[in-house]
């Protein structure tokens, strides 16, 4: 990432909060939105597949029951390319957003608490047959037609838009929903769990917000980066310190919050990182990358996913920032990180990943296991608790992680798929065995495609491509021997 300090200043000048910039708040800048659109954003409009399952209504694929199910990458036909122009799209535990060139934002999935931001109550109720066999509704039931179908939330709970502003990132957690802005504000709606259930939204001022909702300045600099998790949302500012919001009982929020104080500390804070280029986020573990590109991660390590020692412990915390155990001269270009599991791209394009096992979430063969793998009292291998470089793979230029499986995609934009397969989240068709290793998703669907983006939820997974011309598609099929 290029840094750039010469920003004139933090806010559009029609916008809400323009700001006159002084050297000195200047001179403290070390990271620009501009940074991260790359990361987020498509240059052109994308085809949207979904798979997986979708009992919640993740996939998007309409109401039909036979859509709670789908095997293979299948092309969403509520976003046509042409006509929804979808840029972005940030996918939840249960739950997808998506970004059209307008700065739209839609959504679908579940709504229990609002994720979706919009209602989703209107919906016409189903009328079952009386006298049929209602034991399996759950399972042959049609879904919800207003979450399972694509649909934006109103322009109107995003003052930004009518001042210009556009949204330059999406952020999901399982329950909850962010939007940044490009003057730095940023917008949240839904809420956080916690172990006991319901923690809350912001402060003990709001429980459950089910509209999207202007997040209160919590820094001096603007926001130019979201890293969600399962249950909190860390916030990178140009200044490169990090904020965290959410719920903290895994440290994910890299400082010890009180018991009796958690609903009063409910809003984003800062808690001591500092020069920090750039965020990630597993579902309970942390990652941030320094501006000198030392990476330091914490929050729950007890599969090793945390990468800071060979050491593995049931129920271990990383209670702050560690150093990341890297190879030597590694350059970190992304992370993309599960419940128990982590994926490390390098600038270079190689896959390192460290965490669980035990669904080959990480992609390493058990031939190809290191030396460091932990084993359990029984000689069985659980885990791999250091960053290890994937052998035989292509190089890529993304990754996705879910709870228990991961999608990659390679520079020649085809997407590989590994782990858990029970959900068919990996999308290799109706076998429902685990996959060891990165393996080609293969379907008609996307097969002369670019996949540009994609994201994976708890049991499903989403991707994002442009269509190859012929030529393009005939060459690089004779590269793969197709």
């Amino acid at each position: 990432m290029v840094k750039r300090a010469n920003v004139a200043n933090g806010g559009s000048q029609d916008g809400p909060r323009v700001k006159k910039m002084s050297k000195t708040h200047a001179s403290h800048i070390i990271n620009t939105q501009e940074d991260y659109k790359h990361m987020y954003l498509s240059v052109q409009p994308l085809d949207v597949f979904c798979w997986g399952s979708g009992s919640m209504c993740e996939l998007g694929l309409g109401p039909l029951a036979k859509n709670k199910e789908v095997k293979r990458p299948r092309l969403n036909p509520f976003l046509p390319r042409d006509e929804a122009r979808i840029i972005s799209f940030a996918v939840g535990g249960m739950h997808t957003l998506a970004l059209d060139e307008d700065s739209n934002v839609w959504s679908w999935g579940c709504n229990d608490v609002g994720a979706l931001g919009r209602d989703t109550s209107d919906v016409k109720e189903q009328l079952k047959d009386m006298d049929a066999d209602n034991s399996s509704d759950d399972e042959d039931g049609d879904l919800n037609e207003s979450e399972s179908t694509p649909a934006k939330i109103p322009r109107e709970f995003f003052p930004p838009l009518a001042e210009g502003h556009k949204i330059i990132q999406l952020a999901a957690t399982d329950n909850m929903s962010c939007a940044l802005f490009s003057n730095g504000e940023v917008y949240a709606w839904g809420t956080f769990r916690c172990n006991e259930g319901i923690l809350g939204f912001y402060q003990e001022k709001i429980k459950i917000q089910k509209t999207p909702w202007k997040v209160p300045t919590f820094s001096k600099y603007d926001i130019v980066q979201l890293a969600p998790g399962k249950d909190h949302v860390l916030f990178l500012d140009e200044e490169g310190i990090v904020f965290a919001w959410g719920n903290g009982q895994q440290n994910q929020l890299g400082r010890k919050v009180m018991e009796r104080f958690r609903l009063k500390t409910l809003d984003p804070r800062p808690f001591g990182l500092r020069h920090v280029k750039y965020i990630a986020s597993g579902e309970n573990h942390c990652f941030a990358l320094t501006k000198d590109n030392k990476l330091v991660s914490w929050g729950l390590n007890q599969f090793g996913q945390c990468g800071v020692s060979e050491n593995v412990e049931d129920g271990a915390l990383v209670t702050k920032p560690l150093k990341v155990a890297l190879p030597e001269n590694v350059i970190v270009r992304s992370i993309a990180a599960g419940e128990h599991h982590s994926l490390l791209l390098s600038q270079d394009g190689d896959l390192y990943s460290f965490g669980r096992l035990d669904m080959f979430e990480i992609g390493i063969p058990k031939s190809d296991l290191p030396e460091y793998t932990y084993k359990d009292v029984h000689n069985k291998a659980r885990a791999v608790p250091l960053p290890t470089k994937l052998k035989g793979v292509p190089k890529f230029k993304t990754v996705a992680a879910g709870s228990h499986h991961s999608v990659a995609v390679a520079q020649n934009g085809i997407a590989y798929s590994w782990g858990f397969g029970e959900t068919y989240a990996v999308g290799l068709g109706p076998s429902d065995e685990d996959t060891e290793t990165p393996t080609r998703i293969k379907n008609t669907a996307t097969q002369d495609h670019n996949i540009i983006l994609a994201g994976c939820g708890g049991q499903f997974s989403v991707s994002g491509g442009v269509k190859l011309s012929d030529e393009e598609a005939e060459k690089r099929a004779d590269e793969m021997d197709d």
